[in-house]
């Protein structure tokens, strides 16, 4: 078993004698000035090499060696992992409903509230009467890529793998995203829009956390690979059963059950830090 150190700072030659030590590995591998990995680890230190590596804001991932080639599918939430805001509070902000709106998201993302339909429902009838045009300004003005997601999806496409957006979010802006960076597959709610204004209605099933992993399921089957052949990048705990069958999963930003329950977490890094992972 491998320890994959990463890091927003440069990784000193000291600072990776010092985990080496720490994790009780054979030796270690400079990845780049940001990233190292260290070979033949001790599992029965990991708790403390976890530890040690939250004081420094590093993050470590314990992982075989593995090949980017091994996996055909990179599978990612939207709102607060490919991008950093959550959509539906900044549309909210524009009725002056922002805090409470984002209360219950995070109540929902957090897994304080089971029932992710309900949420949502309760959420979008809040926005009934907000002018349409409110989604092109958030688009616009509010909406960023997380830090590292270009360069993770030029590089996993490059490679031949597929991609697939999947989100509670709205095909309003899955949709974008998905022709501004070429993504294969994308998977949304749809807001009942009518004389321009939004009717505090989604229009037909809620994409929740059984529709994600069906989702998942369906464009494995259209591509003949296995969920095992697929990485799965999520943060909140309705993406905890598209990611359970995942070959890899991946908490970024994440709350802390989605923490708990991945293979890996990016805490600090970008998502270009999924590319470290290989190799």
């Amino acid at each position: 078993m491998n320890l994959i150190l990463q890091s927003t700072q440069l990784l000193s030659s000291a600072q990776l004698e010092q985990a080496r030590i720490a994790a009780g590995g054979a030796a270690a591998l400079r990845l780049d000035d940001y990233a190292a990995r260290i070979l033949n680890v001790d599992l029965t230190l990991r708790a403390q090499v976890t530890a040690w590596c939250a004081q420094r804001q590093l993050d470590c991932a314990y992982l075989p060696s593995r090949s980017l080639a091994e996996f055909s599918l990179v599978v990612m939430d939207m709102d607060s992992t490919l991008i950093t805001i959550e959509c539906i509070d900044e549309i909210a902000d524009f009725c002056g409903l922002k805090a409470e709106v984002r209360a219950l998201t995070e109540a929902s993302m957090s897994g304080e509230i089971s029932n992710f339909e309900e949420s949502l429902r309760c959420r979008v009838a809040l926005l009934k009467g907000l002018d349409a045009n409110v989604l092109e300004q958030v688009w616009r003005k509010r909406l960023k890529l997380s830090l590292g997601a270009q360069r993770m999806l030029a590089e996993v496409q490059a490679a031949g793998l597929h991609t697939l957006l999947v989100s509670g979010g709205f095909t309003f802006f899955t949709e974008r995203l998905a022709t501004r960076l070429r993504l294969d597959y994308a998977h949304a709610n749809r807001l009942g829009i009518r004389h321009g204004k939004l009717t505090g209605e989604v229009v037909g099933e809620i994409v929740d956390a059984q529709a994600k992993k069906r989702r998942l399921y369906e464009v494995c089957a259209e591509l003949g690979i296995t969920a095992s052949r697929a990485i799965v990048i999520g943060d909140g705990a309705n993406d905890l059963l598209m990611m359970a069958p995942a070959g890899l999963s991946v908490a970024f930003r994440a709350k802390p059950v989605v923490r708990q329950a991945a293979d890996v977490s990016l805490e600090y890094t970008g998502l270009d830090g999924v590319l470290r992972l290989f190799g």
